[in-house]
């Protein structure tokens, strides 16, 4: 065997390898050049959190997994932002401007699993909100102050949902039909609202109390704001027994007796004008008689 024999391997692997290393080059360059302009990327995280921005960055790379865009002063996202982001999973929004989503902002981005919207300046969570993102696992809503209504279909889609978080808001009710589609649901916060518990109160807190053992709750954090006989009281302490006036029905008797009271209360009221219609007549001619005798 001759003395070059044994480097013919090493000789016939070279090539490749030169190929393997631009290949990686190549990829890697293509990866990185995406990356917006004030932004960190690292694989698919992309990081635009703390930079003051007021906008979103106009392109981000198309297999962005990762997004964040927190702690900014975004008001507003484009239609159709989200459209060509395919992988997006993760996308965190919280503490910006933002009062309202563009409609089916999420028709591209179908494999979100989380998403958080907490400390922005939502007032109204709206009908089908968020119903292209079927594979949602959290929502973190917390922390809108201004928020006080949540339609009855916001959250109509997201059968797989575990984690919804409305703590800290304006909220004084909840309709039953925005919790009942989500099936999935473990964690539900709700804590630090203003919540009017009055008979509308009833039918939200037997629904909590069906799902306690599969629903976690901020139970101790959930108060009563309204009305002033349990301003404070916690939501998960009423019973019942706290809405039996509601449940107050009148029977036959009942309104007859009401009839009859009503009937008396007038006739007294006519017999009452009339005496005092007696009374002042005769002090008419009382007065009248006196001033003839003085002429």
């Amino acid at each position: 065997m001759g003395p070059g024999a044994g480097r013919r391997p090493a000789m016939l692997l070279g090539p490749w390898l030169v190929a393997v290393v631009a290949v990686v080059a190549v990829v890697a360059a293509g990866a990185g050049a995406g990356c917006p302009v004030l932004c960190t990327c690292r694989g698919q995280a992309v990081d635009c959190s703390g930079q003051r921005l007021f906008s979103v960055p106009a392109e981000l790379p198309l297999d962005t997994g990762n997004l964040s865009l927190a702690h900014n002063r975004i008001a507003s996202i484009p239609l159709g932002y989200l459209a060509c982001y395919a992988q997006l999973r993760v996308l965190d929004l919280r503490n910006n401007s933002l009062a309202a989503l563009p409609a089916r902002l999420f028709l591209g981005a179908r494999r979100l699993t989380h998403l958080d919207l907490s400390y922005n300046n939502f007032s109204l969570v709206t009908a089908d909100m968020f119903l292209e993102a079927s594979e949602l696992l959290r929502l973190d809503l917390s922390h809108n102050p201004w928020l006080c209504t949540v339609h009855p279909r916001a959250f109509r889609g997201l059968a797989q949902l575990r984690e919804l978080d409305l703590s800290y808001g304006g909220l004084s009710a909840l309709s039953l039909d925005a919790l009942e589609g989500l099936t999935g649901l473990v964690t539900l916060r709700i804590g630090g609202n203003p919540w009017v518990c009055g008979c509308a109160m009833e039918p939200f807190l037997k629904w909590l109390r069906s799902r306690i053992q599969l629903c976690t709750s901020d139970s101790q954090l959930a108060k009563c704001q309204a009305p002033p006989e349990v301003k404070e009281v916690p939501l998960f302490s009423l019973t019942e027994e706290s809405f039996k006036a509601c449940h107050l029905t009148l029977t036959l008797d009942d309104y007859l007796f009401i009839a009859f009271v009503g009937f008396v209360v007038s006739i007294a009221s006519v017999a009452t004008n009339f005496l005092l219609g007696i009374t002042a007549n005769c002090c008419h001619r009382w007065s009248k008689a006196s001033e003839d005798e003085e002429v």
